[in-house]
């Protein structure tokens, strides 16, 4: 029974490893607007079959914005998460063919790169906080192209073959990819060293967590980016970016957000990554559609997190 399962999970894997492969060699051969409104087409698409999924998105909505919205209203939104699933999934598949800093910024705009340089001239090193929103994985090309070298953090795919073509491209530019549970020291280093370090908060994984309010309710929020903060002394810089009406994408990075220090290291924690889950839902609120509805973000329950 376990071995039939492990087959059936080859080779489910395998046939999603072909179409990832399919789809960037389809995303070279057709003009952008073409390509990105057939994968809109295809996120649309998944939200007719993927009922689990859909199900999901629906319930996290709900759960969410409670009497902001209407049933019809969550629904509605729910097509357009999906939409904007495809379409940003397949921006960042043709991202692939990039070369240079110049190719990328024929898509992708940047505003505020001067909170950055604000903030690496105190030479404490910069933690670039961001979430799954839009096409997240083109700050990090973003940010190697213009030569920031960030150390970015990811968890590893459950498939080699995946997990590599992700690895190769964050790495492609000069960031440098570290598997999530081996990275603290390696961290601490190269933010004291003056570098500079890009974390996601924004969902609910097996790390060091606190609950935190995530609209309105609690939810297990990791604490990395304010320990390395507490730690270092690096400046945090928030990073976020989005698909606009214009049909560019939208990097913005923010000003510093100053942690609080009280000396107490459990209150400074919770309350400093309390502030940075501020940021976090302010945003997605700006661009409800393009943030991951599906992550279960309120699953830990308080006793279940990690300490």
């Amino acid at each position: 029974m376990a071995n039939a399962k492990e087959i059936r999970r080859k080779i489910r894997y395998a046939i999603v490893y072909r179409f990832v492969k399919f789809l960037i060699s389809l995303s070279r051969a057709m003009p952008r607007t073409w390509w990105l409104a057939f994968c809109g087409g295809l996120g649309k698409l998944a939200r007719v079959f993927a009922t689990k999924t859909r199900n999901q998105v629906l319930d996290h909505l709900a759960f969410a914005y409670g009497p902001e919205m209407t049933p019809k209203e969550v629904k509605k939104l729910s097509w357009s998460v999906f939409k904007m699933l495809g379409t940003n999934t397949g921006e960042m598949l043709r991202a692939t063919r990039v070369k240079d800093l110049a190719g990328l910024e024929e898509f992708l705009k940047t505003e505020g790169l001067e909170h950055y340089e604000k903030a690496i001239k105190k030479g404490k090193g910069v933690i670039f906080l961001t979430l799954h929103l839009g096409a997240f994985d083109l700050q990090v090309s973003n940010m190697a192209l213009r030569g920031l070298n960030p150390n970015i953090i990811g968890t590893p795919l459950k498939d080699e073959r995946l997990n590599a073509l992700l690895w190769d491209y964050r790495n492609k530019y000069g960031a440098i990819a570290i598997e999530r549970g081996r990275e603290t020291f390696r961290l601490i280093k190269v933010l004291k060293s003056g570098g500079s370090v890009a974390l996601l908060i924004d969902q609910d994984t097996k790390v060091k967590s606190r609950f935190v309010n995530f609209f309105g309710k609690p939810a297990a929020t990791p604490v990395g980016a304010t320990v390395l903060a507490l730690k270092t002394g690096a400046a945090v810089v928030p990073t976020y970016v989005y698909l606009g009406e214009d049909k560019l994408q939208h990097m913005h990075i923010l000003p510093e957000v100053p942690m609080v220090i009280t000396g107490d290291d459990e209150v400074d924690m919770v309350y400093n990554t309390q502030v940075l889950t501020n940021f976090i839902e302010a945003t997605i609120r700006k661009h409800p559609d393009q943030w991951v509805w599906m992550h279960e973000r309120w699953k830990t329950k308080p006793g279940e997190e990690i300490a």
